[in-house]
């Protein structure tokens, strides 16, 4: 299976995801916890139905030393007995940021309050920055069908 587009080889995607990675690594050198920045990425990926990003992520984590039970339990996290009550919040606000067209109302005003309870100011910063990195990263990647399945931990680091 090929992707529709070679966006390592094109021009124009290369230039936009040369700017989009360059946020990334703002975020990645943010004071958001590296473990809740991966979870986030899988857990809007699962949304979106992007196995590219779901398996970067999952492999990324897992090489950073994540639990395979946390990484098999991102999906249900509401019943996982596994995530602190900060990366529970961190979900919910990864899943109604996610989910904004599904949601008359958007990100409620309880999920925001509950993440403010554990992430300081710079840390919901990152967060919100994350959710809509991800978001962009999936689009582009479910648009072009970016097969998924064979990438290794640092391949683009």
């Amino acid at each position: 299976m090929d992707a529709r587009l070679n966006v390592f080889g094109n021009a124009t995607a290369g230039k936009f995801l040369k700017h989009i990675i360059s946020a990334d690594k703002v975020l990645s050198g943010s004071t958001l916890p590296a473990a809740t920045q991966e979870l986030v990425k899988i857990r809007a990926s699962q949304i979106n139905g992007c196995g590219f990003c779901t398996d970067m992520h999952t492999k990324d984590a897992a090489h950073a030393g994540e639990t395979s039970v946390r990484l098999n339990l991102v999906a249900a996290w509401r019943e996982a007995t596994v995530f602190t009550d900060a990366e529970r919040a961190a979900l919910e606000l990864a899943e109604q940021g996610t989910r904004i067209a599904d949601a008359a109302g958007g990100v409620t005003d309880e999920a925001w309050a509950n993440a403010a309870k554990h992430y300081d100011e710079d840390q919901l910063a990152a967060l919100v920055s994350l959710i809509a990195l991800i978001n962009a990263f999936n689009r582009v990647n479910v648009i072009i069908q970016q097969p998924a399945g064979d990438y290794q931990p640092g391949q683009f680091g």
